[in-house]
């Protein structure tokens, strides 16, 4: 057997089979108009497998609560998009008639939403969600599936919150979707925690409690019998350390929900949709 191993964890592979891991890069040029932060660059081959690694998400309904949700505060629009990806909830928002813009760091994520929709249906900016500014004010920013925890410095976080608040307008909101860690399923002494693990998959995290950096893993098999490993790093940060980077930022907290569906947000909840409000 072949050891993959990490603290408090160990996962074991037949030797005999071959494992590709799936790195995330930092282009080596980039124009002066995007601004480099922590988050790990999606490349190519990430983005060719995105929408089918994460394909659950793109399902109706996962996007449908979200789209009707999200609608039912934008006040008409329009809407900007923080890390828009290949366009899972911004080209639904779209569709429905309001107007939609997006920012994106990874280009090949952005050339896979190309693929749907036109620039002018659906403008798009290159450049990090922190500190990217475009023209405009905006009724709605939004920041879903997670995505804040690219951005693996807190400072870098405190920024993305102050960003959402420049492009609002007066009355404007900015919504965060956004994982609650499972910290209170760590073992005592181990640092990772089994996130998913069925027929051929395997995923789990660990975490630093003292940084707050979280490394997400994952084992799946291949046709053919290889393994691919998929690894990212994020930062995690608590729904109360949220409203202190929107205080931070100007920003009043609305309503917190557990989920698309509007359900009471408490101490079991996996996630929350929180929800701030510009003066």
């Amino acid at each position: 057997m072949l050891p993959i191993m990490g603290r408090g964890f160990e996962v074991l592979l037949p030797a005999q089979v071959p494992y590709h891991r799936q790195r995330l890069r930092w282009p080596s040029d980039r124009s002066d108009s995007v601004r480099m932060t922590s988050s790990e660059i999606w490349d190519e081959a990430t983005a060719a497998t995105y929408e089918d690694d994460v394909a659950a998400e793109f399902a109706p309904g996962v996007v449908g609560p979200a789209v009707e949700f999200l609608l039912s505060l934008a006040d008409g629009g329009p809407i900007l998009e923080f890390a828009i990806g290949t366009g899972r909830v911004g080209i639904p928002l779209a569709e429905r008639g309001i107007s939609v813009s997006g920012i994106e760091l990874s280009i090949p994520m952005v050339d896979r939403l190309r693929l749907k929709v036109d620039e002018l249906t659906l403008p798009v900016f290159i450049g990090d969600m922190a500190t990217t500014r475009i023209d405009g004010e905006f009724s709605l920013v939004i920041l879903v599936f997670n995505s804040i925890s690219n951005l693996q410095t807190q400072q870098e976080q405190v920024e993305c919150f102050r960003n959402a608040a420049r492009h609002l307008r007066s009355g404007g909101r900015f919504v965060l979707e956004l994982w609650v860690p499972a910290l209170h399923s760590l073992l005592p002494g181990h640092t990772a925690v089994a996130r998913d693990v069925r027929d051929g998959f395997a995923a789990f995290d660990t975490y630093d409690i003292a940084t707050q950096a979280c490394t997400s893993q994952s084992f799946s098999r291949q046709p053919g019998g290889s393994v691919r490993h998929d690894i990212g790093h994020f930062r995690y940060l608590w729904p109360s350390e949220c409203d202190l980077m929107a205080t931070l930022a100007g920003l009043t907290l609305e309503t917190r929900v557990a989920d698309w569906h509007g359900r009471a947000f408490d101490g079991s909840s996996s996630k929350h949709i929180s929800v701030w409000r510009k003066p």
